[in-house]
């Protein structure tokens, strides 16, 4: 069974060019979005960051909320205790060092690392947007890009110089811009890693849960060497509901795979 689903449910899509900040304002006010102000989200965390500091701790404990928020997509299927932030990343890094050399070769892997580790950083004040927020990718560019100016500026703009934060906000907007081999690379990991949670999600369920709309996100991941992997997780669940007695559903652009794929 294929479903069909908009690019929208997609939680890691590659978004398109920057776009001025003024821009986005007016964009979510002619879409009747009501606007979204960083200071009142600031305001509504129980823990204060001092700002404008040398020290880099109030950064460190701003990390914390990456460890604590979940991954909203999951919620809407139930899964309640599931994925935060912060492990979604921390195994998305992980997955850059295994890059085979036939791509690893051409890329900075050191670089790739850490822009999965930083690519979600701005979720641990925006929180982790899903399309039922009915927060357009415009609006939710905006809101990221001041979440990171805040974070590089106001907490770690004096610290060490500002080296570190200068560091940082480049190779977030080198993910976002995503026109880099890292960046494009790093995009295909962020889909891989989703559909290996899916499939996790749903042998943990013993086939009361269907994820199948989610797997649409491989028609997306570019690379040969990711795109395999994809092919051995995707037929890993084609077997795994075999063994339920249960036909699955497949996302948009997506079929059952009738093969067992070449080995890696």
């Amino acid at each position: 069974m294929t479903v069909g689903v908009r690019e929208s449910t997609q939680t890691n899509g590659i978004p398109g060019k920057r776009t001025s900040e003024a821009a986005l304002l007016n964009m979510s006010h002619q879409n009747g979005q009501k606007e979204w102000i960083l200071a009142d989200e600031l305001a509504n965390i129980p823990t204060s960051y001092e700002e404008n500091t040398t020290s880099p701790i109030p950064f460190f404990h701003l990390l914390e909320r990456l460890k604590t928020t979940k991954r909203a997509g999951w919620q809407r299927f139930g899964i309640q205790h599931g994925e935060s932030i912060s492990d979604h990343m921390y195994r998305m890094s992980i997955l850059t060092m295994m890059a085979p050399t036939s791509i690893s070769s051409k890329l900075d892997i050191a670089k790739c690392t850490r822009m999965a580790l930083i690519h979600d950083m701005a979720e641990a004040i925006v929180g982790d947007i899903t399309p039922v927020d009915n927060v357009d990718k415009p609006e939710k560019s905006r809101r990221e890009m001041e979440t990171m100016d805040y974070i590089c500026n106001s907490l770690l703009g004096n610290f060490n110089g500002g080296l570190n934060a200068t560091e940082m906000r480049a190779i977030w907007q080198e993910y976002e811009d995503s026109e880099t081999l890292e960046s494009k690379f790093v995009h295909d990991i962020d889909k891989i890693e989703l559909i290996l949670q899916m499939i996790e999600y749903e042998r943990k369920a013993e086939g009361s849960t269907d994820l199948g709309e989610f797997t649409w996100v491989a028609t997306k991941i570019k690379s040969p060497e990711v795109k395999a992997w994809s092919d051995h997780v995707l037929w890993e669940r084609t077997k795994m509901w075999e063994r339920f007695g249960k036909e699955p559903k497949w996302g948009q652009g997506m079929t059952k795979p009738a093969t067992k794929p070449a080995p890696i």
